[in-house]
């Protein structure tokens, strides 16, 4: 009953802003993996950070769960209803609120996606680079702390949040951070919110670091004749100090995926994809340290994108990735792992993985953002085969175990959503319990997507 009161009260205040039809409900349970569909009983769309107070303050009061929503791109159910209730989508938040040139900081609401500031930063000569291949929302991806392509130059979203406001669990609006570069006044809340996945508050404004778009730019592709030559290519380049801007692995599955998907012609090899941002002089250096490594390490093929156009053909296709690969077996499924490992044991940990994918009774692509460490297997499932499903997950599990005895985490940027949730103690040991402990003062009644991140919730 509490959450159909939640409900009623909505729709007597806000009108049409609350929707319960079939449709938005089955849209918004839905997942881009494995996870079953898990939807809400209404669906709000605020217009402004009043109106998501408002929200969570009928919400608190009836003590019904509250997700937030952006374009729905996570893929470890974090937007998923799991237990019913009510889903914020910030659809009609997506504006441009301040751009300082001078400061090179962006303030937006959390509903805009990475495409459209952008667009809009295009005749400032500054940019925001960090790019997760989908084209989510601002909101979204400092929520699950994502990062992506670009990460090894520009870092993650926890480097380039300056600031949020956020509602928390009763309604009230609060502010982190400043338009400064630093601070050392008190706790980091902007650091704990950012990753928080929508368990502490509702982010309805983020102050974003911006940076210059890069003089000059250029793009490669090469491929090797074993997946232990490209991981060590891209360890090697990472040690020789070259600032890439971008230095992606895709195994030869992938780029068989590629061929069909985009009209690609990869040889069935190992690939890296790489760019270099920076003035003509240096990105032409850079290219040149990258070539003689690449040779060294048996690449070939090697096909340079130096026009925009190529260039955007280029990460459109690796942008597109997971549905290649998904089309490589139509109707598929996937669990998709997302582990980051130590750069020292990047090459065993690939190679580890794909042995043991070959040894299952599945397939499973190998990709990721290898110059930080950070790789995926794609691992497709008959959707309704069980038999598929348990190897899938056992195959996850052991690549998990894995990574945490190399040092690593269960998620480089995916987040942990329901996916990671069994692994979390593993990795933070007596920390786990202090994020339950922190997640129960700021939210006593559990409504802030619960059953996601923490445990004891």
């Amino acid at each position: 009953m509490a959450i159909f009161d939640a409900v009623q009260q909505l729709k007597s205040t806000m009108g049409d802003q609350i929707s319960t039809s079939a449709s938005d409900l089955a849209l918004h349970g839905q997942s881009e993996s494995h996870f079953p569909t898990m939807a809400p009983d209404a669906v709000a769309y605020p217009r402004c950070t009043q109106d998501v107070a408002q929200i969570v303050a009928i919400c608190a009061q009836h003590h019904c769960p509250l997700i937030g929503f952006g374009v729905g791109t996570s893929l470890e159910a974090q937007t998923s209803a799991a237990r019913g209730g009510v889903t914020v989508d910030f659809r009609d938040m997506a504006q441009v609120l301040d751009v300082s040139q001078d400061d090179m900081y962006a303030r937006v609401q959390p509903g805009i996606t990475r495409e459209a500031l952008n667009a809009d930063l295009r005749a400032t000569g500054l940019m925001f680079p960090v790019d997760p291949g989908a084209n989510a929302t601002l909101g979204g991806m400092a929520s699950t702390r994502a990062s992506g392509t670009t990460a090894v130059r520009y870092g993650t979203m926890r480097d380039n949040v300056l600031g949020l406001e956020v509602v928390t669990a009763d309604g009230q609006i609060i502010r982190t951070g400043t338009r400064a570069r630093k601070s050392a006044a008190g706790y980091d809340l902007t650091g704990l919110m950012v990753g928080a996945e929508g368990t502490l508050g509702l982010i309805t404004e983020l102050t974003l670091r911006l940076h210059g778009q890069p003089e000059a730019t250029a793009a490669a592709i090469c491929a090797f004749d074993d997946m232990d030559s490209a991981v060590n290519a891209v360890t090697a380049t990472i040690q020789s100090g070259v600032p890439m801007a971008r230095i992606e692995f895709v195994d030869g599955a992938t780029a068989l995926a590629f061929n069909a998907y985009a009209g690609a012609q990869m040889p069935a090899k190992p690939h890296l994809l790489v760019e270099f941002h920076g003035s003509p002089t240096a990105v032409k250096e850079q290219s040149e340290t990258f070539g003689a490594i690449v040779e060294d390490f048996g690449g070939a093929d090697f096909q340079w994108a130096v026009q925009a156009e190529d260039r955007s053909k280029l990460w459109a296709m690796r942008h597109n990735a997971y549905y290649a690969i998904l089309a490589s077996r139509p109707g598929a499924r996937a669990v998709v792992t997302d582990l980051c490992v130590p750069m020292s044991n990047l090459a065993q940990a690939v190679e580890d993985t794909r042995a043991d994918i070959a040894k299952s009774p599945i397939p499973g692509p190998i990709l990721g953002h290898v110059g930080d460490g950070n790789f995926h297997a794609i691992l497709l499932i008959e959707p309704g085969n069980t038999a598929e499903k348990d190897a899938a997950l056992a195959l996850s599990q052991r690549m998990v175990e894995r990574a945490l005895s190399m040092g690593g985490t269960v998620t480089g940027e995916h987040g942990v959503g329901l996916g990671k949730l069994p692994y979390m103690e593993a990795e933070h040991g007596a920390a786990w319990g202090l994020m339950g402990q922190i997640k129960r003062a700021l939210d006593p009644h559990n409504i802030m997507n619960p059953g996601k991140l923490v445990g004891g919730n």
